[in-house]
């Protein structure tokens, strides 16, 4: 099992930039995939950044170009760069870890099985 503190939720503007941490404790090695994943108000879960382990990071559409996830293994610390931030960026943010199978999706929720508790993140325009 994993166990994650997030980290750098904040009451941001319109266009600026934000870096949410998440630092896991227990046996990572037994997962191949973390991820960041956000639910906006009266929204479903939505998986926005994913980083496979042995390949190149996979994001949502909804998102590229202006999120960036990076994980620092020696400081156990899985990063999500967010940049020009807009309104609909509002959301609570999780980190996930789970262990991928093949032809999963990366940004499913069920690829995952360790959960953070959320950091909040709201835009104003």
């Amino acid at each position: 099992q994993v166990q994650f503190v997030e980290s750098g939720g904040a009451s941001m503007q319109a266009g600026e930039s934000l870096t949410l941490s998440c630092t896991y404790s227990g046996y990572i090695y037994s997962r191949n995939i973390m991820a960041w994943f956000r639910q906006g108000p009266g929204k479903e879960r939505e998986g926005v950044a994913a980083l496979v382990f042995t390949a190149a990071p996979v994001y949502a559409d909804s998102v590229k170009g202006r999120f960036t996830i990076s994980r620092n293994g020696a400081d156990r610390t899985l990063y999500l760069q967010i940049n020009n931030l807009k309104p609909e960026d509002t959301a609570e943010y999780f980190c996930a870890a789970g262990w991928l199978h093949p032809n999963m999706d990366p940004l499913n929720v069920l690829s995952y099985l360790d959960w953070g508790q959320g950091t909040q993140v709201t835009v104003s325009s």
